[in-house]
C-alpha cells in the first residue's frame, strides 16, 4: 500500500475515532439526563398518570381486603385516593392511584426498590425509619394501647410488667421496642400480622395484644369478646411515606394533605370509618 493510501486510511480512522468519542460523550450525557428524570418520582407520577401506593390488607378500619371485592378498603386507602386526586388537581393533570399490598416488614423495602412511590399503611414516624425514608407531616394521631379478653383483670400496661405475662405484638412494628421501655419484664412474642396476633390472644398464647390504639379498636370491633383497656401510653402519629431525596414529591404530598384536611375530606373519612366503633371517641380524631 502506498504512503498516500496509508495516510488516508489513518486519517479516516482518526475521524471515526473522534466521532465515536463524541457520540459516547453525548450518549453519556443523555443517559445521565434520562436517569435524573427517572429518579424523580413526582415527574414519573405526572408523566405516567399513575401513583403507586403500598397499602396493607390486614388492618381493619385502615386497609383490610374486602372478601366481596378482593380490594383493600379503609381509611388509609381512602386517604391515598384523596391525596392522589388533590395532587392531580394541583398539577393540572390526571393521576390514577394504584394499590399494592404490603406487609409491616415489606413496606419500606418496596419503596426502596421503587415498586411503589408512596406508602399509606398505619406507619409510625420514627427516627430510625426517617434515616432511610421520608414522611409527610403526621396525618393520624396514633398511640400504643393494649387489647385483652373481656374477662381479663388487666387494666393497663403497668400490670403487664411481670415475667408471668406474655404480650403479643406484630413483626416489624414499633411495639416490641416500646414494650422494653414500659414493661421490660414481660415476655413478648411477635406474629406475622394483626389477624394472627388476635388469633394468638383468642387461643391463650398471651394475655394481651399491644399495638396502636386505632388498630386495636378495629380488632375489638372484629371480635366483641375483646376490649381495649387503659389510655394510650405513647404518642406515635402516622405519616405517609416516600423514598429519600424526593423533595418535589414530599412537597406535593404535604400540600395535598393540608388541602384534604382544610376542605373537610379528612373529617368525612374519619366519620366514615371510625364513628361506629364501640369505645372509640372518634371526634377526638377530627382536625
Amino acid at each position: 500500500m502506498s504512503k498516500f493510501k496509508l495516510k488516508r486510511v489513518g486519517l479516516i480512522a482518526s475521524i471515526v475515532l473522534v466521532i465515536v468519542i463524541i457520540g459516547g460523550i453525548f450518549g453519556g450525557l443523555e443517559a445521565k439526563k434520562h436517569q435524573a428524570v427517572d429518579s424523580n418520582d413526582y415527574n414519573k407520577i405526572k408523566s405516567s398518570h399513575v401513583m403507586r401506593w403500598g397499602v396493607k390488607g390486614d388492618t381493619r378500619l385502615f386497609d383490610l381486603i374486602s372478601p366481596k371485592t378482593g380490594q383493600s378498603e379503609g381509611f388509609d386507602v381512602d386517604m391515598a385516593r384523596a391525596i392522589t386526586a388533590q395532587m392531580a388537581k394541583n398539577a393540572g393533570t390526571k393521576i390514577k392511584p394504584e394499590f399494592t399490598s404490603v406487609t409491616t416488614n415489606s413496606k419500606i423495602q418496596l419503596l426502596k426498590n421503587h415498586q411503589v412511590e408512596a406508602v399509606a399503611a398505619t406507619m409510625t414516624i420514627t427516627p430510625e425509619r426517617a434515616k432511610v425514608i421520608d414522611f409527610t407531616k403526621p396525618y393520624f394521631p396514633a398511640g400504643q394501647s393494649i387489647l385483652v379478653k373481656k374477662d381479663s383483670p388487666i387494666k393497663d400496661i403497668k400490670q403487664l410488667n411481670s415475667p408471668k405475662y406474655t404480650v403479643i405484638t406484630t413483626i416489624g412494628t414499633t411495639a416490641v421496642q416500646t414494650m422494653k421501655q414500659f414493661a421490660p419484664k414481660a415476655k413478648v412474642i411477635s406474629m406475622p400480622d394483626n389477624s394472627q396476633a388476635l388469633s394468638a390472644l383468642e387461643s391463650g398464647q398471651g394475655v394481651a395484644v399491644t399495638t396502636d390504639n386505632a388498630i386495636l379498636y378495629g380488632l375489638a370491633d372484629q371480635n366483641r369478646s375483646t376490649k381495649v383497656v387503659g389510655k394510650p401510653f405513647t404518642n406515635q402519629p402516622y405519616g405517609l411515606a416516600m423514598n429519600k431525596n424526593q423533595p418535589e414529591l414530599k412537597s406535593a404530598m404535604n400540600k395535598a394533605l393540608e388541602q384534604v384536611i382544610a376542605n373537610g375530606t379528612y373529617n368525612k373519612l374519619i366519620k366514615k370509618w371510625f364513628s361506629n366503633v364501640p369505645g372509640l371517641d372518634w371526634r377526638s380524631l377530627e382536625k
